[in-house]
């Protein structure tokens, strides 16, 4: 008998649908979880079709379901519990043909420099996370492009590091994917630095950016948000 469970790339096929992979970005990009007639109603189809595609994508486990009522009142009279969807935290997929475990080499690098007790080590990192975040800045184009660039390079330096910026209205950018979260859990101080470190340099290189990092743990949330400088 062969295994049936569901791999990375059987998860990623199903989102070779259109209309189911724009039905994930849709709620992926949500910062609460969102019912059928949201999700029909964004894309402009019809609540059965919108239905079918998440509950497929629940299948895959790139979807997480929750049930609650829309008024939020209980007891008689409140009405059955809604079906509302929201991104599944886990399981992250990573894909390479043939397979490659670069995950297990941060880890190890990680707990290699955990062990060592070295804060010079744990500085050296910080430094490489400084120079890498420069780096990004002017591979962006952001780094060096004038005033012009501004926030809104320093944003889409972001968005395309996979950090999902999202703003505030107070001006903060708060960051809704941490790149190294798996790697967080299990080495939290040294990476929530690191990434602090990355995102301070990142945000330093832009001209007229005006935004700098500082950490902000917050529930759903990376470490590190971009706060106005001024």
């Amino acid at each position: 008998m062969t295994d049936q469970t569901p791999g990375p790339l059987d998860q990623l096929a199903v989102l070779a649908e259109p209309i189911r992979r724009r039905l994930y970005e849709y709620v992926a990009a949500q910062s609460a979880a969102v019912d059928r007639d949201e999700a029909a109603r964004a894309l402009e189809i019809g609540r059965p079709l919108a239905a079918f595609h998440l509950d497929r994508l629940v299948e895959r486990g790139l979807l997480e379901v929750e049930f609650h009522r829309r008024s939020g009142r209980t007891g008689p009279g409140a009405g059955r519990p809604a079906k509302f969807y929201r991104r599944a935290a886990e399981p992250q997929l990573e894909v390479s043909l043939p397979p490659r475990r670069y995950g297990l080499a941060a880890e190890i690098f990680a707990e290699g420099v955990e062990r060592s007790g070295d804060p010079e080590a744990v500085e050296s990192v910080l430094d490489a996370a400084r120079s890498v975040g420069e780096r990004l800045a002017t591979a962006a184009g952001a780094a060096g492009a004038g005033a012009a660039a501004g926030r809104d390079g320093l944003v889409a330096l972001l968005r395309g590091s996979g950090y999902e910026p999202v703003e505030d209205t107070d001006g903060v950018i708060r960051l809704r994917n941490c790149p190294f979260h798996a790697l967080a859990q299990r080495h939290r101080q040294l990476t929530c630095s690191m990434n602090h470190a990355l995102l301070a340099s990142a945000a330093a290189s832009v001209p007229g950016g005006g935004l700098m990092a500082e950490p902000r743990p917050t529930d759903g949330f990376c470490c590190v948000a971009l706060v106005p400088s001024s």
